[in-house]
């Protein structure tokens, strides 16, 4: 038996409005939560089209090959992004002519495998083997309605199909945890002699590799003990944990440095939720929204030309901070991030564009003050502190942060959560 997606009716309502306008097919991707059960669908976008690509696709003989998976797995890299912990993109959908209501399964499957593998690409972090590893494909027929449901499994491209049942239910959107925390960072990324040589964002990213690492690995503190990760979120007995980092000295050729306090939001289904599906969700935020902010600020270097300073220059930039904005009608909130000089029309605007949503400029909500988060590069340091797992345990040092659970408007509860992040404490140069 496939799996079950429960759908937000107001999903539905929006997959229904959709007009073709003369064009051949519309694509689009679909956002929700994975359980084991089933998966909840909260959200669908439709990828907004190439001004090139107008005219081609109104032409009501257009074939399904023409469906561009480049712009539509780069519109799927720019939601990932505005997804906060908990929430994916689950997959696509595809409406099409009654003409092409036959052919359009091959496209679909395409598209599919290729948004995840791109989206993957990205991430600090994998999923787990308990994981559910299938992800959805939605054929919906302009003229008959007739909706065609589809699974694959990712992790096999030469997978087949399985008929998935889709099901709409009113009032999904108001059925969510909401877990809100601020994370102070301190990661400083020592440059080897051997990767001097490499681009400023290469040797970032392997930074960032190693400490999404430590926070994987980290021991999760609720009221300052650790709870079952199979408990119920909000009760279960206690877990004795004893977690341990060590480091070494490391001769250096540079650093960069990521300080600042970044704010972290995730939401869980409130069907049973466990301490694990909390904690996970969490993690996932906190190394997504990291990684986001420095891949947008070397889009940014990039897009302005601003060539890497050498030798012993130093550099600074001021990392994007978050926006939030509410889903319509759902207590779910989404993500953007915002430089200084940008306005809060053109954040509204993006919204627009990526969610096809209409977003009021008074819902806009600024999670974080400015400058709060930076990044910092020097060249000809001494050394460093790097961590290692097979050296003498030393204490590691605790980072708290305040995890806020919401469900619908009250507030249900509210924990101190402190996490003994692995080696963090260690990574700074000696003199």
């Amino acid at each position: 038996m496939g799996r079950t997606y429960i759908v937000e009716e107001t999903v539905g309502q929006y997959l229904s409005n959709i007009n073709l306008q003369g064009k051949a097919f519309v694509s689009g991707l679909l956002i929700g939560q994975c359980s084991s059960q089933k998966d909840y669908v909260i959200l669908a976008t439709r990828t907004p089209p190439k001004e090139e690509q107008s005219e081609n696709l109104k032409h009501p003989k257009a074939k399904l090959d023409n469906l561009d998976e480049e712009w539509a797995t780069e519109h799927a890299c720019q939601v990932s992004r505005m997804l906060p912990g908990g929430l994916l993109v689950l997959g696509v959908f595809i409406i099409t002519t009654l003409e092409l209501a036959n052919d359009f399964q091959n496209a679909l499957r395409r598209l599919m495998f290729a948004v995840e593998k791109s989206i993957n690409r990205k991430r600090l972090w994998n999923f787990t083997e308990e994981e559910v590893s299938e992800r959805v494909t939605l054929h919906i027929c302009a003229s008959t309605k007739k909706i065609f449901c589809r699974t694959y499994d990712i992790h096999d491209p030469k997978s087949s199909a399985r008929p998935a049942d889709w099901k709409y239910q009113s009032g999904l959107s108001s059925s969510w945890l909401s877990l809100e925390c601020t994370v102070h960072i301190n990661i400083h990324i020592p440059l080897s002699a051997t990767s001097v040589s490499y681009t400023l964002e290469k040797n970032t990213k392997n930074g960032l590799t190693r400490w999404a690492k430590e926070i994987e690995n980290g021991v999760y503190l609720i009221n300052g003990q650790v709870k079952d990760e199979d408990c119920d979120l909000l009760e279960g007995q206690l877990l004795n944990s004893d977690h341990r980092s060590t480091a070494t000295v490391q001769i250096c050729s540079g650093s960069v440095n990521l300080k600042g306090a970044v704010k972290c939001r995730a939401y869980i289904h409130s069907s049973k939720p466990k301490v694990k599906d909390a904690v996970q969700a969490v993690k996932r935020d906190i190394l997504n929204t990291v990684a986001d902010r420095c891949e947008i600020l070397f889009e940014d270097l990039l897009l302005n030309e601003i060539p890497e300073k050498k030798d012993s220059e130093k550099e600074f930039h001021v990392l994007p901070y978050r926006v939030f904005v509410p889903l319509p009608g759902s207590t779910v909130m989404l993500c953007d991030y915002k430089f200084d000089d940008e306005s809060a029309e053109e954040i509204r605007d993006h919204f627009m564009e990526m969610l096809d949503h209409t977003i009021q400029i008074e819902d806009l909500e600024i999670a974080e003050e400015t400058n709060t988060a930076c990044m910092s590069s020097s060249m000809n340091s001494q050394a460093s502190l790097d961590n290692t797992d097979d050296e003498q345990p030393k204490q590691p040092i605790k980072t708290t942060m305040l995890l806020k659970i919401q469900q619908n408007i009250g507030v249900i509860a509210a924990f101190t959560v402190a996490v003994l992040a692995a080696g963090i404490s260690f990574h700074y140069f000696s003199d």
